[in-house]
């Protein structure tokens, strides 16, 4: 039996009458665009995170986009971040006519490195963007001063934390304002895509519904600021809302992934072989992905596909050496933490509803493999 890192079926299997539910509930709602789905979910899920407001749009780039530009973000303005992310958290702040400025990450949790960012500030910065990474979050203290002296804001992307903590405080409720998406293989995942903002600040709330709605301001047809169309849709929103019950769950599903995996592969880990994930000091990991390293990594996953696992790497390339960033200007070898995990980062199947026979699998085929390799 072939095993890849995620899939959705033997989820939608236990779920499926909820889900088939939340479909029909909106189909016979007699609304099919931003109705009571898409107010319930907002209202929902921002009462998971202690109160605030949020506006659910189409995906979680958007989130990003629309946040950005809800906070004042537009050409001629600079906002710093990590290359060691996926793209569309750089395509957002190019898309708004900013520029991104990347500093490296720490080499033990793979997380922005905070002292790396105050020199990376300029006149010209608007926004420090920290990454949620892998499903815990950045150090946000240190970010949180460094903004504060420089009169900057911050937004946190979300999208691979949802439910994750940092000293007791949840995801998305530390900066100014949180990107979420709900891609279908996210820890909180629609059947389809979508994303949202989550705020405590009215005013940012108030753009993020202007900007997500071609920039009108209630009234049909009367555009108060160029905006867009980027509406969360009401079945996902009905779907997300059953799901959001659930996150709890799926979070401790993933933990105990995690658990098996570290019961199944610690004795291997050490200096110069695989490492295990690093939980950073007073986190909470939600374990997004399961990420591990080893200097021989591509060695490594090619050898697992003879057991029949296939394996992701998370990621490859960092987003400052891809061709479609090289006007940025960036040179390999500006950011080497970054560049140095790019080549020996990979992904261990994780999914709440992973079963144990397949956790199994993986384990002790990646043990046959580490000892072949001389760990």
């Amino acid at each position: 039996m072939s095993t890849h890192v995620w899939d959705y079926l033997p989820e939608y299997e236990k779920e499926k009458d909820d889900i088939l539910d939340a479909v029909g509930k909106v189909f016979a709602s007699g609304r099919l665009v931003l109705g009571e789905s898409v107010k319930g979910f907002e209202e929902e899920f921002a009462a998971y995170h202690g109160g605030g407001l949020c506006t659910g749009v189409d995906n979680g780039t958007n989130a990003l986009k629309l946040a950005l530009e809800a906070l004042g973000v537009g050409p001629g303005d600079e906002v710093i971040t990590v290359s060691n992310t996926a793209a569309p958290t750089v395509v957002a702040i190019v898309s708004t006519g900013a520029t991104p400025v990347f500093v490296d990450v720490r080499e033990e949790d793979f997380l922005i490195d905070p002292a790396g960012v105050e020199a990376a500030v300029t006149e010209r910065t608007k926004v420090l963007l920290p990454v949620h990474l892998y499903g815990q979050c950045a150090d946000m203290e240190p970010l949180l001063r460094i903004a504060e002296r420089h009169g900057l804001k911050v937004l946190e992307d979300c999208a691979q934390a949802h439910g994750a903590r940092h000293h007791g405080r949840p995801a998305g409720t530390m900066g100014d304002a949180a990107a979420f998406s709900f891609y279908p293989t996210k820890v909180l995942g629609a059947y389809g895509d979508g994303g949202a903002v989550l705020t405590s600040d009215a005013g940012t709330d108030a753009a993020m519904r202007q900007l997500r709605y071609y920039g009108m301001d209630r009234v049909y047809y009367v555009v108060r600021t160029p905006g867009h169309n980027a509406r969360l849709d009401e079945v996902q929103a009905e779907i997300l809302r059953r799901k959001l019950t659930r996150l709890d769950s799926y979070i401790e599903g993933r933990n105990a992934v995690a658990r098996r995996y570290e019961e199944g592969l610690g004795d291997l880990a050490g200096p110069g072989g695989l490492r295990l994930p690093v939980t950073g000091a007073g986190n909470s990991h939600v374990y997004y992905v399961y990420v591990v390293r080893h200097p021989r990594r591509d060695a490594i996953v090619e050898a697992l596909k003879a057991y029949d696992i296939h394996l992701n790497v998370s990621y490859p390339w960092p987003v400052h050496t891809m061709s479609g960033f090289a006007h940025l200007g960036w040179e390999a070898g500006s950011l080497p933490v970054t560049e140095r995990l790019a080549g020996e980062v990979f992904s261990l199947p994780m999914y709440p509803s992973l079963p144990e026979a397949v956790q199994d699998r993986v384990i002790h085929a990646l043990r046959d493999v580490l000892t072949a390799e001389g760990k």
